[in-house]
């Protein structure tokens, strides 16, 4: 199965240091936006998933959470 990159929602990690990415049940955990998305790109090729163009800048995908 393929998905956007746009699915993938990273987000600060309240009272912690680094990011986290969320993305179809998983999530992932990572000191910058890049590791955190290259370890949820890992994830996903486990379960057989595959993204379909890999966004220019990760800034894109970089969510708030309240």
């Amino acid at each position: 199965m393929q998905i956007a990159a746009q699915k993938i929602k990273i987000f600060k990690i309240k009272n912690r240091k680094g990011y986290a990415a969320v993305c179809f049940d998983r999530l992932t955990e990572g000191t910058t936006t890049y590791q955190a998305y290259d370890r949820m790109l890992k994830a996903l090729r486990r379960g057989g998933i595959i993204i379909k163009k890999h966004p220019s800048d990760l800034k894109h995908l970089v969510t708030s959470i309240q």
